[in-house]
């Protein structure tokens, strides 16, 4: 919002009837002290913050959409599952929570272990069973 207010400021200042240096940077100045100072005083008073911030939302739980949180939030179905797929989930039950962050980012643990970790075990079982396969043609080998 201070962007767009910014560029605003800035564009009157260039273009509009007061196109003068001075004019675009005391606008652009003013706003920029006024958000430091906002800034300022919401991080040293952290419930006025969440009061404009807003709290964290759960959107799925162990799996299951949480319905009453998206309707909260207007979201649809299909677009939390695009969020999903975006993360390279590939459903609902890959996913333990999902969680909407008061600054609009969506926060997704997985529920089952990655992919990758899958893959690197079944390889380690596999090479394992060749380890003892090998082993076993050795002793045969050398009691022959």
């Amino acid at each position: 919002m201070v962007l767009l207010s910014l560029s605003n400021t800035v564009q009157n200042a260039i273009i509009g009837n007061d196109n003068s240096l001075t004019g675009g940077l005391v606008g652009a100045f003013a706003l920029m002290a006024i958000n430091y100072l906002v800034v300022r005083f919401l991080f040293r008073h952290r419930r006025l913050d969440q009061v404009f911030e807003g709290k964290p939302t759960v959107l799925v739980k162990d799996g299951r959409i949480v319905k009453h949180a998206l309707a909260q939030e207007l979201l649809t179905r299909a677009e939390l599952m695009t969020v999903l797929h975006r993360q390279v989930f590939s459903g609902l039950e890959e996913v333990e929570q999902c969680v909407l962050e008061p600054g609009g980012t969506f926060a997704i643990r997985r529920k089952v272990p990655p992919l990758e970790e899958i893959q690197h075990q079944e390889v380690m079982r596999r090479l394992d069973e060749i380890g003892g396969k090998l082993e076993l043609l050795l002793q045969r080998r050398g009691g022959a």
